[in-house]
């Protein structure tokens, strides 16, 4: 995940390992069954665009062997840089406001990032610009405001209180500077950046233990943010917390959109 200055879920804080652990394990399949279908092998120069965690670093490092190359690039490299030996090299990089990390590039990706990047037409540019004739692009984020639910089923008191606790962090993104409907728009974007073959499509986890964990350290990370705002009480984020540490309630992500292209 990329991070401004008032970014709300800063890679430093002891839960973000834990929110990184938790979308490794709701998204890594979808990721990798997108870079899969590209044919990504052996000698592929890649640039990782908002790298947070290692899984999808790792995973591409492997696919491109020791004569390819992965450019790893994120403000905080703090959650990466165990990733960083050859083919990967983990830079820190603001996607938004800095030329690209090179050029010529086979594959460009990022996942979760654009929706938090204050100039995403810039980062969006960047990241074309920096592909060669015929490379991919593969640009996932969610939309929250499309499914904008903790529980989509609310049957009851608890569930209520978890799609308030919800309401409440859409609004602290937001208040920050977040797009929660960026992910809709994705396939418009690549087409009007030039790109062709656009397609996409959207992965939205319902129920999971991936789910629970990325609910627990996304509420316990934001907590000050939430009492502060007057949008919870710490009586309501403990009974929360216990609520989804009971197992009893199912658990939704905002959908994660996939959009994809071609250089031409």
């Amino acid at each position: 995940m990329m991070r401004t200055d008032g970014y709300l879920l800063d890679n430093r804080q002891t839960e973000a390992g834990e929110r990184f652990d938790a979308f490794a394990s709701l998204f890594d399949p979808t990721t990798f069954r997108h870079l899969e279908g590209f044919g990504i092998g052996p000698g592929w120069r890649c640039w990782e665009v908002g790298a947070g965690g290692t899984s999808v670093v790792s995973w591409l490092a492997k696919k491109v062997g020791p004569t390819g190359r992965v450019v790893a690039t994120d403000i905080d490299t703090s959650r990466v840089a165990p990733a960083a030996r050859p083919p990967v090299e983990v830079r820190v990089h603001d996607v938004g406001a800095e030329e690209p990390p090179g050029e010529g590039f086979d594959l460009v990706h990022a996942r979760l990032v654009l929706v938090h990047v204050p100039d995403r037409e810039r980062a969006l540019r960047s990241m074309v610009e920096s592909l060669r004739p015929g490379g991919r692009l593969l640009i996932e984020d969610a939309d929250p405001a499309l499914q904008p639910l903790t529980c989509p089923d609310e049957r009851g008191p608890a569930e209520q209180l978890a799609n308030r606790l919800r309401t409440g962090f859409r609004r602290l993104l937001a208040d920050r500077g977040a797009d929660l409907s960026y992910g809709r728009r994705l396939p418009r974007l690549l087409r009007e950046a030039g790109l062709r073959r656009v397609e996409a499509d959207a992965y939205f986890p319902l129920t999971s233990p991936a789910c629970a964990a990325l609910e627990s350290a996304t509420i316990r990370q934001i907590r000050t943010d939430l009492v502060t705002a007057d949008l919870a009480t710490d009586e309501e984020i403990d009974r929360h917390l216990a609520n989804v540490e009971s197992g009893a309630m199912d658990l939704a992500t905002a959908p994660m959109i996939s959009a994809w292209g071609r250089k031409a």
